[in-house]
């Protein structure tokens, strides 16, 4: 029997999917007809299990146009360079935008490893790198958190550090790993002074529009080295839709003339889950349902949520809505009514299950992933704090518009209203249920939040004054907050809020180190000192840290 080149790739792929070793690069670049592919968009690997991950890729036809379904061979190997462990066949799908995603297994636990695709026409894939999830005694876990990466906004130097960092389990990525806007919108001015000008122009709907957008994300070099160090554990926060959204509909979504919300919605979630290296939706759950857990041995407890599309009931006022003294108190009242949902009951009743029998268990460390800032937060009253004199002279220093908004929000704050309605503080009697969730529980958990593009160290409070919980929110990678226009805006919230805000930067970008031990969780904001160019320097903001040993305690600031 004769056999040809590409029948001799055929028998290669079919090896490569019972999970024999072999060496395809050899055999693939001689295949005829091969499809000429590029791995513009590198590499990811996340979920991490203990005996294994999702791997994933873009293979990119060279004539897009005319190209179908790509086969590729994936490999993991214990060291770069080394001989494949475990191998396998996929195929980018035309019909995903041609992404491919995969699961390794049948690896160990605790273990690093090394990955990469070749295709058909002799071409290969960077390589990257994974952690599996570890088995039994533990002895530290490392985690960077991040969020909000605002491509307009400035370059991901911070992705660039997090990829030189010499340990790191995994990834934590809170939401807004792209933005919805064209290229007149948020971010608009950076983006023009830098060349970070978004694809498409106009602000994205469509299928094609959100798959685009996702792609000039994962072409950026800093994210792809990120990517490749570590495997990301990933949830969506609002504009990886459309901002402030909820299950119904958005603040930026005109139905008039951006059409069905659900199908906007579909179209993202799909575009989401052919981008990024998470696990597809269980049969029978809907996309939304993204919320899941990760175990660190007898070390801790990951619980990941969902707070956008699941529940969440349409937010009292969204960022930025002009409002009138008139209007204060049926917003309060509205804020107060017990069946606005943030999470939902059959989600709630999970976290608590899920905690308990980390708990159970005798793990020291249950970690809520959640996308939006949880503590109390009153506004600043920032004409009291610093007073006349110097109020009058940071007043000058804005615009007009500013001058307008600030002054609106200072009566706003004064009248009882809290600093965001987007956040926890928008729904206070769902917080509170989820606070009793954590007690019934046993658990004083490590709350974990993004979208404020500021960086926190809370103690979470219950109505009653009981502590229940620790918070770490993390900067943003490059999205401006309040500091831009208000240096030092993030003393002052922290100073209006005594006893639950411990520590707030307006002013930085960067990301949360997150340490854990048997005896501590530390969490370490790292700052980056600019995203406007090249090179960079980093540093560490403030340094807290809980004790395992006395759950009752404030956190303690050791930096």
């Amino acid at each position: 029997m004769t056999i040809n080149r590409r029948d001799a790739l055929k028998t290669a792929l079919k090896l490569a999917g019972s999970g024999a070793t072999l060496a395809l690069p050899a055999i693939a670049s001689q295949a005829a007809g091969a499809v000429n592919i590029r791995f513009d968009h590198g590499v990811a690997s996340g979920d991490p299990a203990v005996d294994g991950v999702i791997l994933w890729t873009r293979a990119t036809p060279v004539d897009q146009a005319h190209a179908g379904d790509i086969a590729l061979a994936w490999h993991v190997a214990e060291t770069e360079g080394g001989k494949p462990l475990r191998s396998g066949s996929v195929t980018a799908r035309a019909a995903r935008d041609f992404t491919a995603k995969v699961e390794a297994n049948g690896l160990q636990p605790g273990r690093e490893y090394r990955y990469w695709f070749d295709a058909a026409d002799g071409t290969r894939s960077p390589i990257g790198r994974f952690r599996t999830l570890p088995r039994g005694k533990v002895a530290d876990v490392v985690m960077a958190v991040v969020s909000c990466q605002l491509y307009a906004g400035g370059l991901f130097n911070a992705y660039d550090a997090i990829a030189k960092l010499g340990r790191l389990d995994a990834v934590l990525h809170l939401g807004d790993y792209i933005y919805e806007y064209g290229v007149d919108g948020y971010g608009a001015d950076i983006a023009k002074k830098i060349g970070r000008l978004v694809e498409p122009r106009h602000e994205i709907v469509s299928l094609a529009d959100y798959r685009m957008r996702h792609a000039q994300v994962k072409r950026d070099v800093d994210m792809q080295a990120a990517h490749a160090r570590a495997a990301f554990i990933c949830v969506w926060d609002d504009h990886e839709v459309a901002n402030d959204d909820w299950m119904h509909g958005a603040e930026n979504h005109d139905p008039k003339t951006e059409g069905d919300w659900d199908a906007r919605k579909a179209a993202a979630m799909q575009a989401y889950f052919e981008w990024m290296p998470i696990r597809d939706p269980k049969p029978g759950q809907p996309w939304a349902a993204i919320n899941r857990s990760f175990e660190f041995g007898d070390l801790a407890t990951l619980v990941m949520v969902e707070t956008r599309l699941l529940a969440r009931s349409h937010q009292v006022v969204s960022k930025g809505e002009e409002i009138t003294q008139a209007e204060y108190a049926p917003m309060l009242a509205e804020r107060a009514r017990t069946d606005r949902e943030l999470l939902g009951p059959a989600q709630l009743v999970w976290v608590e299950q899920t905690m308990a029998s980390s708990v159970a268990a005798g793990k020291p460390w249950q970690v809520l992933g959640n996308q939006v800032v949880m503590a109390k937060v009153a506004g600043p009253d920032i004409e009291r704090q610093l007073g006349p004199v110097k109020f009058a002279e940071t007043m000058a220093k804005l615009p007009a518009m500013w001058r307008e908004r600030l002054t609106a929000s200072i009566a706003s704050y004064r009248a009882g209203l809290p600093f965001g309605f987007d956040s926890w503080d928008g729904y206070p009697p769902a917080r509170e249920r989820l606070y009793a969730a954590f007690q019934r529980a046993k658990s004083r958990p490590i709350v974990l939040s993004g979208d404020s593009h500021a960086a926190w160290a809370n103690d979470l409070h219950d109505a009653s004054g009981t502590l229940v919980a620790a918070e770490f929110g993390c900067t943003a990678i490059t999205s401006p907050s309040y500091g831009s226009l208000l240096p030092g805006i993030g003393s002052l919230i922290a100073d209006a809020n005594a006893g639950e805000v411990r520590f707030c930067d307006q002013d930085a970008k960067g990301f949360t180190l997150l340490t854990l031990t048997p005896d501590h969780a530390t969490a370490d904001s790292v700052t980056v000192s600019t995203v406007m160019a090249k090179p960079y320097t980093q540093a560490t903001a403030a340094r807290f840290r809980a004790t395992a040993a006395h759950p009752d305690r404030p956190l303690e600031k050791i930096a």
